[in-house]
C-alpha cells in the first residue's frame, strides 16, 4: 500500500468516527443541544480535526444523513422485487423494519431526532429513491387488481406510517417495558398485514 493510499483510508477512518459520534449524540442528546465541539470532545479530537472533514454543523448532518439513508437503500435492494407486488411490500417492510432494530441509532437519527431540517434540508436523494421502491410496490398492487383503486402516494405514506411506529417503539422499549406484557414477537409481521389488509381490493373490485 502505497503512502497515499495509506493516508486516504487513514482519513476515511477518522470521518467514519466522526459520523459515528455524531449520530449517537444526535440519537441521544438531541440536535440542537450538540455542539461540533461536543462531537471533537467525544472522540477526543479537537474541533479543528472536525472541521477538516465537514464544513460546520449543517454540513456534517447532511453527509450523516446521505450516508445511513444510502445504507437502508442498499438494504432494501439486496433481494430483486418479488412479481407479486404485495409481497414486495412485505419483503420492503421487513428488510425496513430489519435495517431499523440492527442499526437503532442509524434509525433514531435518520427518523426520530428532530430540528435537523429546519434549516430546509430535504430527504436526500437515497432517501428518496428508497421510499420510491414502496411507492412502486404499491402502484404495482394497484395496477394488478390487488389493491383497490386509490391514491398510491397516500397508501404508500400509511403503510410506512404504521411500520415506522412498530420500528420506533421497538428501538426505544425493550420488549418487557411494553405495557400489559412483552412486544408479540411477531408484532412487526403483524403490523404490516393490518396494513396490507386495509388497501385489499374486495372481490367485485378485481
Amino acid at each position: 500500500m502505497g503512502i497515499t493510499e495509506r493516508r486516504e483510508r487513514e482519513r476515511e477512518a477518522v470521518r467514519r468516527k466522526i459520523l459515528d459520534a455524531a449520530r449517537e449524540l444526535f440519537a441521544t442528546e438531541g440536535y440542537d443541544k450538540v455542539t461540533m465541539r461536543a462531537i471533537a470532545d467525544a472522540i477526543e479530537y479537537s474541533p479543528t480535526t472536525i472541521y477538516n472533514h465537514f464544513e460546520d454543523k449543517e454540513d456534517l448532518v447532511s453527509c450523516l444523513c446521505d450516508s445511513d439513508f444510502a445504507s437502508l437503500l442498499g438494504i432494501l435492494k439486496e433481494q430483486p422485487p418479488h412479481s407479486d407486488p404485495v409481497e414486495w411490500i412485505r419483503q420492503l417492510g421487513r428488510a425496513y423494519a430489519g435495517f431499523g432494530l440492527a442499526y437503532p441509532n442509524h434509525y433514531r437519527f435518520m427518523f426520530m431526532t428532530p430540528a435537523k431540517f429546519e434549516d430546509g434540508h430535504e430527504l436526500s436523494e437515497s432517501g428518496q429513491r428508497a421510499f420510491g421502491l414502496l411507492l412502486a410496490a404499491v402502484q404495482g398492487a394497484i395496477a394488478s387488481g390487488q389493491f383497490q383503486r386509490g391514491d398510491a402516494l397516500a397508501m404508500a405514506q400509511v403503510l410506512w406510517a404504521s411500520l415506522h411506529g412498530v420500528v420506533a417503539l421497538l428501538v426505544t422499549y425493550k420488549p418487557e417495558q411494553f405495557p400489559h406484557g412483552p412486544a408479540a414477537p411477531d408484532l412487526i409481521d403483524r403490523v404490516i398485514e393490518s396494513g396490507l389488509r386495509g388497501f385489499i381490493a374486495s372481490p367485485k373490485e378485481g
